[in-house]
């Protein structure tokens, strides 16, 4: 059975970090894209960022850009996500995804993490 599980959520103070981790397993994620999606209360999922296989593409949303990082550890088949200077707006359940061919449409998601920013 794959799985996805996501870990590092919490309750953290605007301007300051977290870093989620993602540990997959069942299967290879070989060639996988590995990436992080986040959805806010009242509002649908949204892409935050995703990094290739190799580590060499990797792309985060505009208004995350500067803050947030993504990366990986193949040997472990671990994505994370790096999180600095929270603002309140980060609120939301974090999920990561795995695809072969594209992370919007992912094959495989994890259930999520929750992060809260306070003011």
């Amino acid at each position: 059975q794959v799985q996805l599980v996501e870990s590092g959520g919490g309750l953290v103070q605007a301007g300051g970090p977290l870093r989620l981790s993602c540990a997959g397993s069942g299967r290879t994620f070989r060639g996988y894209a590995m990436g992080w999606f986040r959805q806010a209360p009242g509002k649908e999922r949204e892409f935050v960022g995703v990094i290739s296989w190799s580590g060499g593409s990797l792309d985060v949303v505009d208004y995350v850009r500067g803050r947030f990082a993504v990366s990986r550890d193949n040997a472990k088949s671990t994505v994370y996500l790096e999180m600095n200077s929270l603002i309140p707006v980060d609120t939301a359940v974090y999920y990561c995804a795995a695809d072969p061919i594209s992370i919007r449409v992912a094959r495989y998601w994890g259930r999520g993490t929750q992060v809260a920013v306070s003011s």
